[in-house]
């Protein structure tokens, strides 16, 4: 089993207290650096984009009683130059890299091209870049790059047709990444088709609004341009992983055509749902990969540990499950303006909450030997020594005594 680390880097209120930017990078920061000294393997950082903040002055706000900013990170490729330089033994690694924003996958993939080239000058070098990528948690955050519904039939298929849009996006930005030379012509046609859709009247309402009758609609293309090379050419592709975000089979057996990808699943998944994965992935998954292995698929899960010195084994368990109550109450009423009691209940359940023992306990109850799981210490809690001392708990008094 593999213990990565999950920085949210969120900076919401807690408790009625905001921390500034400042407060917020420097207690990224100095968790990171117990995080590589603790032996985590990768630290994943959240990405997001465009001010939460000021969208709530738009109509539509996506998260208007959120105050605060969602995340604060908006370049894992800046983040990771400054990572490598202070830390000695973890990846690094984006949980979610949008590729379709800021100048779209041909933008994201120059980027990560120069990323690495600067990263593997040294010869001696092994750490990766970990590059999770997707369409992006906001709409809003897309927008402003010509990414939405250009009319009313693509407003009524949108939500099945941005599927699509980022199947060209992860396209464009896998060939680029491989190092293709190529034009938007060359790019594959998407189609929307009934089968595309959940019934009859939701394909109905798109052909209305396309105003003639067809068995397939092709999908615009996005991104258009005349033959592309992205450099820096020269690159070691070895320093880099890649995983997709996106939760449709569709999507991750397309990226699997490119390159090897691995696939994200979040801790609330159905454990049906994540086998069910990982067997069609065995045979979808590229082959320059070799065999697919249940560590491409890193799981986030909220860890609430606690090994108070002089506490009972109860009262420890009791401690950890106030401290994930109140952290889960916080977010879900930072989101949506209310304590929804049954996303708390079933968020707790998903959790690993308790005293070293219990948590020991539910690890090898939930997992199997081969997962890796990204662990969410700084989930809705400011408070970094807190966060810190239950970082060195499970990795001194959790990690040691869980099938490796």
């Amino acid at each position: 089993m593999q213990f990565d680390i999950f920085f949210s880097i969120c900076q919401t209120e807690v408790d009625g207290y905001i921390p500034t930017e400042t407060v917020m990078f420097q207690n990224f920061f100095d968790q990171l650096a117990l995080a590589d000294e603790l032996g985590f393997g990768c630290a994943w950082l959240a990405e997001t984009h465009l001010s939460c903040q000021i969208q709530k002055q738009n109509p539509g706000a996506v998260i208007p009683e959120f105050k605060g900013e969602i995340g604060l990170n908006t370049d894992v490729f800046q983040m990771a130059h400054k990572i490598f330089a202070m830390t000695k033994n973890m990846d690094v690694g984006s949980a979610i890299l949008n590729i379709q924003c800021n100048g779209g996958p041909i933008a994201r993939a120059e980027s990560l091209r120069t990323a690495l080239a600067l990263h593997g000058l040294d010869s001696n070098e092994k750490r990766r870049l970990q590059i999770g990528f997707a369409a992006g948690r906001f709409p809003f955050s897309n927008h402003p790059y010509g990414v939405f519904p250009q009319n009313d039939w693509q407003k009524a298929a949108w939500p099945v047709m941005k599927s699509k849009v980022f199947q060209q996006a992860t396209e464009i930005f896998l060939r680029l990444i491989r190092g293709d030379i190529f034009s938007s012509d060359e790019i594959t046609e998407k189609y929307l088709e009934r089968k595309d859709f959940r019934s009859d009247e939701d394909w109905e309402k798109v052909l209305n609004a396309y105003g003639q009758p067809t068995d397939t609609i092709v999908v615009p293309k996005f991104w258009q341009f005349r033959k592309i090379g992205v450099i820096p050419f020269d690159i070691r592709r070895e320093l880099l992983w890649l995983t997709v975000g996106c939760h449709d089979a569709e999507g991750q057996d397309w990226a699997n055509t490119f390159l090897p990808v691995g696939v994200f699943n979040l801790s609330i998944t159905p454990g049906k749902q994540i086998e069910e994965t990982h067997e069609r992935m065995k045979k979808s998954f590229h082959p320059d990969g070799g065999p697919w292995k249940r560590e491409y698929m890193p799981r986030t899960v909220l860890v609430f540990v606690d090994d108070s010195p002089g506490a009972s084994e109860a009262e420890k368990n009791e401690r950890a499950a106030k401290r994930a109550n109140n952290a889960l109450e916080n977010y879900w009423k930072a989101l949506q303006g209310t304590i929804d009691t049954g996303r708390i209940a079933h968020a707790v359940d998903n959790a690993l909450v308790g005293s070293p023992e219990v948590v020991r306990a539910q690890m090898q109850e939930r997992y199997n030997r081969g997962d890796r799981l990204m662990l969410w210490f700084d989930f809705s809690n400011h408070n970094s020594e807190e966060v810190k001392q239950n970082m060195r708990w499970f990795m001194e008094k959790v990690a040691p005594f869980v099938a490796r």
